[in-house]
């Protein structure tokens, strides 16, 4: 029979509710198109590391469905009762393991000896934190089952100055599970591969051919390879300097070099001595190996010619450019052969230390220690099974319902594993705080969320840096700018220091949208006003110190200063303004015209106007709003998010936290600081009654008033009275 899942409508989308064993063992028969994730990181996250590192099964640093999948049908087939995973409660019964298969007699048999190990042998259960610590002790064992052989594994200094040299020649040694480097198979089948090339090229350079000079020949080599690029551009700068002499001062290194050398504290093995010639070029000279030798190779040289120069030419003094090449033949087959020098990573060893190591018992010594080391694997894996199932039943159903269903997210009961803290910042607390691991992909995906964001870094007491994405999801954003710090809480209430590096701009409610097209126009006349008052402050400057240097130069050559020309009027510029004046006029006048020709619908005309200013604003919010989602703020941080996750405004206002007073508490309005206050009232009172004096004179009143009173009566009234008034009147004398 079909199991029969309940959802909820949460987010703008139905989620499974997952919260019993049976839920648990169901899962692999929900539509994975049904689930809110498909994947998720393993760092970045607020989860148990642990937990997911075993649950991580390629080890990608991902953790994805079918492992999910695989984790939930193990954990249901090793237990009595799923029930007991879907609790979440840390410790698991010795009775919740299923003894049915070998598999579960082998982790019930595990989990005694660990708690024997830990010195509770009649525990009824286990709990995560004993497991990790008998799992601690395992590691440390010197045989542990990882087949990594580290130094501490033996007590016999022999075999452990056997393990160091193999190390020094490993580029990358293994980690054993304790977390000291050790051997492997692996390592040790590479390094007495190259200990047996070594062997082998050794004894080919036992052959007398190689060996001009016996034993010698080596050291000989040496001191000849130490000279050997220097004494062959010796003899090119010669040859040169035989072609034409010009060349001679450019190859002899120019005075310069000389005067840059005298102007510091000189040593002998400076880099601009090694650079130059090993004796003054003269063209066909022989080369010196006692006098005029550059200091820097004066050493070298004296050990080339005791080494090498008189075991095979005798007491020479000089060296021809024929007893140049008399020598690189005695040496060409020795060359050769050090050049097919084998095991680079061994020059760390001396050939006797190399020789020791080759012998077979060391090789046979050390890979049976390894062996014994792999011969625990099993006990290895099976500890690693008892924790698994120790962590899943308390992890497992939390994972669950922050990956199939985001629960935790939308209940509000708890923060969900990608809530990482919160950020209080200009009086509010945002807890929708995700870390940044990558600024890039944030910085392509985060911005389709519709979410207004701050990033910030944070720094804390100890000098670690995290960065961080916050949405702002209520309250206004007039204050918020790049630069600004505020205080960042991580899960286990450690303070960060947070600076903002870059606002993603977003709506965040219709309400500040309705008021956003007047703040900005008030920004722009703000800014204006202060561009033009600073241009008038340069403009002023500029024209003193013209003023005072004209002022300077006349005094100075003793002449009155002359002043400057009265600026006259601009005919041109007073008409602009007086027909600029004219047009802002006459279309007020037709504003107000048309605004009190609507008569008493003039209160719906007021309402136009604002929606016709703010209306455009409002819609895109409301827009916006409706596809706030979360899906790609945590698709950036490596989330598979398989929904629209949406964020509307009554949820997105519980995500963010706006200052307010305590219940119960008092306030006093009372500020000895405060501004005085502008007589806003009687300015209003003003107005509306200049509008109604307004609307009475042009007769939109008129049909609510009494004949009386009306301003057709009045006004006409008023003429004829005037009128009679000038018949009646006698005439002036």
């Amino acid at each position: 029979m079909a199991h029969r899942w309940r959802f909820v409508r949460a987010g703008g989308f139905n989620q499974v509710v997952i919260d019993s064993g049976a839920d648990l063992e169901a899962l692999g028969t929900l539509d994975q198109k049904l689930w809110v994730a498909l994947a998720c990181p393993t760092v970045g996250v607020e989860f148990d590391k642990r937990t997911l590192a075993l649950l991580d099964t390629d080890k990608d640093g991902r953790l994805r469905a079918p492992e999910l999948l695989a984790a939930v049908k193990w954990a249901c087939e090793m237990s009595v009762d799923p029930d007991d995973i879907a609790k979440g409660k840390d410790g698991m019964a010795l009775a919740a393991i299923d003894e049915g298969s070998t598999e579960g007699q082998l982790l019930l048999s595990t989990t005694q000896t660990l708690l024997e190990s830990i010195g509770k042998t009649d525990a009824k259960k286990i709990t995560v934190d004993e497991v990790a610590k008998a799992v601690a002790g395992f590691d440390k064992h010197p045989f542990n089952g990882d087949g990594v052989l580290p130094i501490a594994a033996t007590s016999d200094e022999t075999v452990k100055a056997q393990i160091k040299d193999v190390l020094a020649c490993t580029a990358k040694p293994d980690q054993d599970r304790g977390g000291d480097p050790g051997v492997t198979k692996a390592s040790l089948d590479v390094f007495f591969e190259q200990v047996d090339a070594y062997q082998a090229w050794a004894a080919r350079g036992k052959d007398s051919a190689l060996r001009p000079l016996g034993d010698n020949t080596t050291a000989a080599f040496a001191a000849l390879s130490a000279v050997r690029a220097k004494i062959a551009d010796y003899f090119a700068r010669v040859r040169v300097a035989a072609y034409d002499p010009r060349a001679l001062a450019a190859i002899n290194g120019e005075e310069k070099l000389y005067l840059e050398l005298s102007a510091k504290d000189l040593d002998v093995t400076a880099a601009e001595l090694e650079r130059m010639p090993l004796t003054q070029i003269v063209a066909d000279r022989p080369l010196s190996l006692v006098h005029g030798v550059s200091p820097a190779w004066t050493a070298r040289l004296a050990d080339f010619r005791d080494k090498v120069v008189k075991p095979t030419l005798g007491e020479k003094d000089t060296l021809t450019l024929a007893d140049w090449s008399k020598l690189e033949g005695i040496f060409a087959e020795h060359a050769k052969w050090a050049a097919t020098k084998p095991g680079a990573t061994l020059d760390k060893l001396d050939p006797d230390r190399i020789r020791t190591l080759a012998a077979p018992e060391v090789r046979k010594g050390l890979a049976d220690l390894v062996a014994k080391d792999k011969a625990k694997e099993a006990e290895a894996k099976a500890i690693e099974s008892v924790e698994k199932l120790v962590r899943l039943h308390r992890d497992l159903i939390g994972l669950v319902n922050n990956f199939v269903a985001f629960r935790d997210f939308y209940a509000r009961e708890g923060p969900a594993i990608f809530q990482i803290g919160t950020l209080y910042l200009d009086q509010r607390a945002c807890e929708l705080v995700v870390r940044v691991s990558d600024a890039g992909k944030h910085a392509t995906m985060a911005p389709l969320s519709n979410n207004y964001l701050v990033y910030c870094d944070c720094k804390n007491a100890k000098g670690e840096v995290m960065h961080i994405a916050a949405a702002i999801t209520a309250g206004d954003v007039d204050n918020l700018m790049v630069g600004r710090n505020g205080v960042f809480y991580d899960r286990l209430g450690a303070d960060w220091d947070a600076t903002i590096t870059k606002i993603i701009d977003n709506p965040i409610s219709v309400r500040q949208a309705f008021w956003s097209p007047y703040k900005k126009v008030l920004r722009m006349i703000e800014e204006r006003i202060a561009k033009r008052a600073a241009d008038e402050a340069a403009a002023q400057d500029a024209q003193l110190a013209a003023g005072v240097d004209h002022t300077h130069t006349a005094v100075v050559g003793g002449a009155a200063p002359t002043p400057p020309a009265p600026r006259g009027f601009d005919i041109g510029t007073v008409a602009a303004l007086g027909v600029a004046v004219g047009g802002i006029t006459a279309a007020l006048g037709a504003l107000l015209a048309a605004f009190f020709g609507l008569g008493m619908w003039m209160p719906l005309g007021v309402v136009g106007l604002i929606l016709c200013i703010s209306g455009p604003s409002m819609a895109i919010a409301w827009l916006k709003l409706r596809r706030r989602n979360l899906g790609p703020l945590l698709d950036a941080n490596g989330w598979a998010v398989n929904a629209q996750a949406k964020i509307n405004v009554p949820f997105g206002a519980s995500l963010t936290k706006v200052a307010e007073l305590p219940k119960g508490s008092s306030l006093s309005l009372t500020d000895p600081f405060a501004e005085k206050t502008s007589p806003w009232g009687l300015y209003v009172f003003v107005i509306v009654l200049a509008v109604a004096a307004a609307a009475w004179i042009t007769g939109q009143c008129d049909a609510f008033l009494p004949h009386a009173a009306r301003s057709r009566t009045v006004l006409d009234h008023n003429d004829h009275a005037d009128e009679s008034s000038a018949v009646d009147a006698p005439d002036a004398p």
